[in-house]
């Protein structure tokens, strides 16, 4: 079957990324959806978006250079360092591939009263 909508990048020294989503199906079928992106910022923000159901990896590749590179590490510590400089819980659509890729995301206390103390349990 032929592919259809991909955004490949002009020119040939670009780098571009590719995000594996793992979207069940009915019946409880996996398979692999490849969603190319022009640069992390992009696949960052398409993350935290929610644009994909079940993101499992994320590649960057460049072909004139013969190379590519799994770079999910660094996308997963980015979007877990963006939600705790605003005080966030990473979101849920998005909690495992942070979790798979970077350790259990924290949990951030809840501040009870006016003294701004946080109990844990």
């Amino acid at each position: 079957m032929p592919r259809t909508g991909w955004n490949i990048p002009y020119g040939a020294d670009q780098t571009a990324y590719l995000v594996v989503d793992r979207q069940s199906r009915q019946g409880g079928i996996c398979c692999e959806i490849e969603i190319e992106r022009t640069d992390p910022e992009t696949v960052i923000t398409d993350l935290l978006a929610g644009q994909f159901c079940d993101p499992v990896r994320v590649i960057a590749f460049n072909t004139l250079e013969h190379w590519s590179q799994d770079i999910s590490r660094d996308i997963a510590a980015e979007i877990q360092t963006r939600c705790d400089i605003e005080g966030a819980a990473v979101p849920e659509h998005v909690e495992d591939f942070v979790c798979a890729h970077t350790g259990p995301v924290p949990q951030h206390p809840r501040v009870h009263g006016d003294k701004g103390l946080s109990q844990s349990r």
